[in-house]
């Protein structure tokens, strides 16, 4: 008992006497953190102090509070908005012939550039008092993939324009001349711009991007003007080889000291008119087959004044910074457009053709193992489309939530990939050969377009979500490092001091809620819900508490080494993403109105997001490399195992089964894929067929009745098996006809294109 109370005394004079604390605990602890601090780069930190966290500090801290997720309100489209998308939108889909664009043209049509520019699509984000449409995010995301249902190089070409670019740069940071004089010309259609940051030997890395910019005295326009001697090779410049305006990225140095005693100013954007002397537009690049324009370009030695600096001089050597800010916004609209919208075109066009194609007598959509990847693409979109509104949401709400975009980028275009392979594994035959019947096989060959740019998704996941994250949501680690750097040693120590205490407390609750979660089955979390979700907050809050716990343990034994064990870090990352993303299907799932029909899509998606969430949390804790620690956490996070296997297969196959048929829940997970009148497409045609077929199916129940009673035979040609039916009074004459006009579009919809030749 005395050793006890005397252990109990030294705790309370180590951390509740302050003088004590600070000699024996937080001075330790400080030099121990800067030791372990990990090293920033200049573009790192920029990054890192660029952007806003949002919902996924949240999700980052252990205890996330639902209601802030359900008050960020429902994301709608205004009255203009929708007018645009139902007028303007639907009108360019009928101008859409993606064969002829791809594989005959190589290019838009000049009726649809045209219509592109005077219809004001490329002017989306442009603020409408500079002639432009002023939409919101939630805007640009549905109307961008309402295109890319029907031609991913049509809505490749409206995305560029509407994301990182000459106009996004212009709005936030331009000076008032240059956006009086840029912005109404790009809002118009008469100036095309591109941004050109990728270059030979700088991608992820584009703070290592070699073009640079030398400050200069030169001439121009007859008068001699200090400026920028320029000289760049860049490649993968989409929309370069028909831009007239050239935004561009360089390294800005004044080895004279022209501008002042800093010789290294930084990355700086400056805007370029492409028929300025010096420039050029160099080949075009072929990304994959795709139609839309993607180009190098390349200068030497080309001046250009320095007004010419996107924000004027003053934002010299702001570059990286802004790219940062505004790749987070683009990155979040963009690439999940296109993701989402290969959701709901492998929606309409698996369920249909599902129900349509027969082998062995059967709709193949009844046999299990096409089920299974049915139920997967119908979910995965479920999940897509809640990404898609929940990300938009967060950047309308004028945030930049940059870890938020980066899982947004990396998960939903994986997400896109996964659903066009599922969807090419049930369509099969009818997928694989090329024609303007086949809706799937250009966004299936583009999918690693998505996948590359704007960061590869390997990067993205290895080095960016956790990488951010950790620092950014956490609730002290950064304020941590922030106080360790301070020059003044006793504010140091003093401020930390501070940050520790509360840091302590903040990872002892995270601890114990890991296990006693884990013990209660997640009995005593909080959730916001009443019915068959509220199981799923709580769960999500278990998780996310051994997320802080898992986290804070790995950040102090690893330190800066943790920088340098990816795979760790990016099952962390996956942790926090997989959280994310179910917050996503959730929220969809409320703004909804909790509908009854959508409830077995939601318990997939959710029970997937959850498996994938433990997955990763096991496989951080095996991968470990403090086996003690290991053992530790495995305990405090899993004491009875890892339980959390997915969706059952009868799960599935209700899935699957239940948007085998017109439903309202199949038109929620289509709507982006839309039909319309006078519609010839290969998505049509197979929807048209669906309906057809559909409408039958009591008429060949009544076939399939009198076959199992031995009335009709069952091996016969479909056109002599409606003749023998109707011969035998099993069906009317106008029930044959219906079953001989819809199984025309039936054989219609499956058939494929051939060609005369090649």
């Amino acid at each position: 008992m005395t050793i006890l109370l005397l252990l109990i005394l030294v705790l309370v004079a180590l951390f509740f006497v302050r003088d004590v604390r600070m000699q024996f605990v937080t001075k330790p602890v400080l030099a121990f953190f800067r030791k372990v601090l990990p090293p920033l780069s200049d573009t790192e930190r920029q990054a890192m102090e660029a952007g806003d966290v949002w919902w996924e500090a949240e999700l980052f801290r252990g205890k996330p509070n639902w209601d802030k997720l359900h008050d960020y309100g429902k994301p709608t489209l205004s009255s203009e908005e929708k007018a645009f998308i139902d007028n303007q939108v639907m009108t360019a889909l009928t101008m859409i012939d993606d064969y002829d664009i791809v594989n005959q043209r190589r290019d838009l049509p000049p009726e649809l550039w045209d219509y592109f520019k005077r219809e004001g699509f490329f002017a989306l984000i442009i603020p409408k008092k500079y002639g432009g449409k002023g939409f919101s995010a939630y805007a640009n995301s549905t109307i961008v993939s309402k295109i890319a249902s029907r031609s991913l190089s049509a809505a490749v070409t409206v995305m560029v324009p509407n994301s990182l670019g000459p106009g996004e740069l212009l709005t936030h940071y331009g000076t008032q001349e240059q956006k009086e004089h840029w912005l109404p010309a790009l809002a118009k259609g008469d100036e095309i711009p591109c941004f050109a940051l990728t270059g030979p030997e700088a991608g992820s890395d584009a703070g290592a991007i070699p073009d640079e910019g030398i400050v200069c005295r030169g001439k121009h326009n007859g008068e001699e003007v200090l400026g920028l001697k320029l000289t760049w090779n860049k490649r993968y410049i989409t929309l370069a080889p028909v831009a007239t305006v050239l935004g561009l990225a360089f390294k800005m140095k004044d080895p004279q000291g022209l501008l002042g005693e800093t010789a290294d100013l930084g990355i700086t954007c400056a805007l370029i008119p492409t028929k300025h002397k010096g420039v050029k537009i160099g080949r075009r690049h072929d990304p994959l087959h795709m139609a839309f324009m993607n180009g190098t370009t390349q200068g030497k030695d080309v001046f250009i004044p320095l007004d010419w600096i996107i924000g004027g001089p003053q934002y010299a050597g702001k570059g990286w910074r802004m790219l940062v800010e505004c790749l987070s916004a683009g990155r979040g609209i963009s690439l999940p457009a296109l993701a989402t919208a290969s959701g709901h075109l492998a929606t309409k066009t698996t369920t249909a053709y599902a129900y349509i194609r027969k082998q062995f007598g059967l709709s193949i959509g009844q046999f299990e193992g096409v089920q299974e990847a049915l139920a997967r693409i119908i979910a995965n979109t479920y999940q897509l489309e809640a990404a898609r509104r929940l990300t938009t949401t967060g950047i309308d709400l004028k945030v930049k939530p940059s870890v938020v975009t980066a899982i947004a980028k990396y998960h939903m275009t994986e997400l896109g990939r996964q659903v066009m392979n599922d969807a090419m594994d049930i369509q099969s035959g009818k997928g694989i050969q090329m024609g303007p019947k086949n809706y799937l096989a250009h966004g299936y060959m583009a999918n690693p377009i998505s996948i590359t740019v704007e960061g590869a998704n390997i990067l993205t996941r290895s080095l960016m979500i956790f990488g951010q994250g950790a620092t950014r949501c956490h609730p002290y680690v950064l304020s941590e490092m922030e106080a360790a750097g301070m020059s003044d040693e006793a504010e140091a120590l003093n401020r930390f001091d501070s940050l520790l205490t509360g840091h302590i407390g903040y990872a002892l609750r995270n601890a114990f809620a890991s296990i006693g979660h884990a013990l209660s089955g997640s009995y005593f979390a909080s959730a916001p819900v009443s019915g068959d979700t509220r199981i799923y907050y709580k769960q999500m809050s278990r998780m996310s508490a051994a997320l802080a716990f898992m986290t804070d343990i790995a950040m102090l034994v690893l330190g800066g080494d943790l920088k340098r064990k990816e795979m760790l870090s990016a099952r962390l990352g996956d942790v926090l993403s997989q959280l994310y993303l179910g917050s996503a299907t959730l929220k969809l799932f409320e703004d909804h109105g909790r509908q009854f029909d959508e409830l077995p899509v939601v318990k997939h998606a959710m029970e997937t997001r959850l498996q994938l969430a433990a997955d990763a949390l096991e496989g951080a804790i095996r991968n470990f490399p403090n086996k003690p620690l290991s053992w530790i956490m495995r305990v405090m996070v899993f004491p009875f195992g890892n339980w959390f296997k997915g969706p059952s297969d009868k799960l599935s196959s209700k899935v699957a089964s239940s948007l085998q048929k017109p439903s309202p829940v199949r038109e929620r997970l289509t709507f982006l894929c839309p039909a319309f009148s006078g519609d010839k497409s290969g998505v049509a045609e197979v929807e048209a067929a669906f309906q057809a077929v559909y409408q039958c199916r009591e008429i060949n129940a009544k076939i399939r009745d009198a076959q199992k009673q031995g009335i009709l035979a069952r091996q016969l040609p479909f056109e002599d098996l409606c003749n023998s039916a109707l011969e035998k009074g099993v069906i009317n004459a106008d029930e044959k006809s219906r079953l001989l006009a819809a199984d025309k579009l039936r054989i219609d919809a499956i058939n494929v294109d051939d060609f005369a030749k090649l």
